[in-house]
């Protein structure tokens, strides 16, 4: 256990990584171009201050704390009172606030630091949540939406969530970026506050430092390229660099000053090589010169902090409650009387059935003629198809923001894709199974007796195993591409092509190849199309339906016969004898010869099980999907 004073050391630390942005196809082939971002950084900080590592764009700045928080590799020693600083002990005793930081959209303040994944709970937590508030100055809007949030409360609050695991090291990247200079004042004394009374050591990146924040920063890096060009305590800066003849002008802000001393002038090339120079012999004499000063600790008096203070609440929870914390919070969005929630309450429960009572509205009028055939055939496939689509669209709009927050926070070490995904079926799985079967009850009239409530509740079971499938084909796909629209095409493209190859409406079976046929079978769509259409055309009611009012269709003598081979006029416009032609004509090979009432193919119970094996076992297939490691490239684009 790290007690209440301590030291944070980077001895000589280089780093490469990429240095250019390059194409999809050069990450994926390893062909980006790669070069030294960070060239032997060496500075200390200590518990209870503030350091403020500044440079212009490209400088490294971001590099250096996925450096100190061990999220790239690197030369060089990162040391924690002596002691090399690994990922895992960074991400039980340390945190990281990236720039970019999403929350759940539908929580509201408190709930957020409320439901924030630590160890602590009960009265523990709910005292540790109003503290932080209150430090965070957030009190006032505690019940107020984040998404209603100003930028300046939506950054405290960012900070507030990892401020309630009480880290001993606070990485920042960028938390005043694009706020006014009150607000920027205001985040950058609520952080000194905090450090000095958390014993924190706070660590923050600034690219445009306003000279008000000067009396907080305990401690300034200022990087070039890479370089270092000082790293000490910001009392020495002044004496530093008026000691090497850059004294800073009367009524110039010195962060400022000092930082474009540090950056390379780009205006001209003459500028570019002068510039370059001077930072070369900046970084050369702190070298020389410097090393006192980033030795160098602060005076005892200056130095505010805790000797008693003792982390409590840092490290992860265990498994269980880690889901059951995910769990609460899907619910807490879902159950919210906000936007959102009534967003997420119409999407989960009302879509579906709301379209399914527009397929009520246009086939309502259907009359028990020969056309019944094809009429509630393609009132099956449209629920069918429906219900994948709907599943689709609501999975790409709802589960958009969890998995951007998993991604955060799986980085931190908190949990895993496992226990995302079985969070978010158990509050998803009873959802999907009611608007199903609600959906199901406003057509099933149509198509069959509902006094059957058997047949009814299983027309039910595999409309939600549609459902289901769809919406972790989402989930899978939502794995690698990050944006919802071009998530929706690819996922509706796959679904169209199973549909097209294996629902027997818009193609019969009879018309494949073998070989296209076979294909069928590793489609969730064909069980489910067989079984929903078995159920309804087993009824006697499909036996010899007349064509119309004044035709009827008596004198069919065997299952499907063309308009030739009929002997009267009557006839000339029947087809089907029954049910069982009609589905011997769309879901059999051209091969068949058989009874379909003998084929295990149309066995409902068989149907009914493989597509339910389909859906859990694509269930399943996602938790290792998203076990699996991806390669940086994908991972981050979800965190910018």
């Amino acid at each position: 256990m790290i007690g209440g004073d301590y030291t944070l050391e980077l001895c000589n630390v280089f780093h490469s990584g990429q240095v250019e942005p390059g194409s999809f196809f050069q990450r994926l082939t390893g062909g980006v171009k790669t070069g030294v971002i960070l060239k032997d950084v060496s500075f200390t900080t200590h518990s209870g201050e503030v350091t403020a590592i500044l440079g212009s764009k490209g400088s490294g700045k971001r590099a250096l704390l996925d450096v100190i928080a061990r999220r790239v590799p690197s030369k060089g020693h990162v040391l924690l009172e002596g002691v090399p600083l690994e990922e895992e002990q960074f991400n039980i005793n340390c945190a990281l606030v990236r720039h970019s930081t999403r929350l759940l959209p539908g929580l509201s303040v408190q709930q957020t630091l409320a439901l924030s994944l630590t160890k602590i709970s009960g009265y523990l937590k709910s005292s540790k949540v109003k503290q932080v508030m209150a430090d965070m100055a957030l009190s006032q809007v505690a019940n107020k939406c984040v998404t209603n949030l100003t930028k300046s409360e939506y950054r405290r609050l960012v900070i507030g969530v990892q401020l309630i695991r009480d880290p001993i090291i606070l990485l920042l990247d960028e938390p005043t970026w694009d706020l006014d200079p009150l607000n920027t004042y205001l985040v950058i004394s609520i952080l000194s506050n905090a450090a000095k009374k958390y014993g924190t050591a706070i660590i923050l990146t600034m690219e445009k430092p306003r000279s008000d924040v000067f009396p907080f920063l305990d401690r300034v890096v200022y990087l070039c390229l890479g370089d270092v060009v000082y790293a000490g305590p910001t009392r020495n800066l002044l004496d530093y660099f008026g000691s090497i003849g850059f004294p800073c002008p009367q009524l110039e802000n010195p962060l400022m000053y000092y930082l474009c001393l540090s950056t390379v002038d780009r205006r001209s090339r003459e500028r570019f090589i002068e510039s370059n120079h001077q930072i070369a012999a900046l970084v050369e004499k702190f070298k020389i010169e410097g090393q006192a000063i980033m030795q160098g600790n602060l005076h005892e008096n200056n130095r505010i902090v805790n000797p008693n203070k003792v982390q409590m609440n840092y490290g992860k929870p265990g498994g269980f409650k880690t889901v059951w914390m995910l769990y609460l919070r899907t619910l807490a969005t879902i159950f919210n009387l906000n936007k959102h929630g009534f967003k997420q309450m119409f999407m989960r429960l009302l879509c579906l059935p709301i379209y399914f009572f527009i397929l009520w509205i246009f086939y309502n009028e259907a009359k028990d003629y020969q056309r019944a055939f094809i009429t509630k055939s393609g009132l099956i496939f449209n629920a069918m198809v429906g219900t994948y689509f709907v599943s689709i669209m609501n999975t790409i709009c709802l589960y958009g923001p969890y998995r951007t927050r998993y991604y955060e926070e799986s980085q931190e070490g908190h949990y895993s894709g496992a226990s995302l995904l079985l969070s978010w079926n158990i509050v998803s799985l009873p959802f999907s199974c009611i608007t199903s079967f609600a959906s199901a009850a406003i057509i099933y009239p149509i198509l069959a007796d509902i006094s059957e409530s058997l047949d009814y509740i299983h027309f039910s079971l595999v409309l939600w195993s549609s459902y289901i499938y769809a919406e972790q084909q989402a989930i899978a796909i939502m794995v690698f591409v990050k944006n919802g629209l071009n998530a929706a095409i690819v996922n509706l493209y796959i679904t169209c092509i199973y549909v097209m190859l294996a629902s027997g409406v818009l193609r019969s079976y009879k018309g494949f190849e073998d070989w296209l046929h076979y294909l069928t079978y590793i489609t969730h769509t064909r069980y489910a199309s067989i079984f929903l259409h078995r159920t309804v055309f087993k009824q006697p009611t499909f036996n010899i339906l007349p064509y119309s009012d004044h035709e009827n269709c008596t004198g069919i003598t065997s299952l499907i016969q063309t308009s030739s081979s009929l002997n009267t006029n009557s006839n000339a416009n029947c087809r089907y004898a029954s049910g069982k032609a009609f589905l011997t004509e769309r879901f059999t090979s051209k091969t068949f010869t058989g009874d379909i009432n003998l084929a295990g193919d149309f066995n409902l119970n068989f149907n009914l099980g493989v597509s339910f094996a389909f859906s859990v076992g694509i269930m399943i297939f996602n938790k290792f999907l998203y076990l699996m490691p991806l390669p940086s490239y994908i991972t981050d684009k979800f965190r910018e």
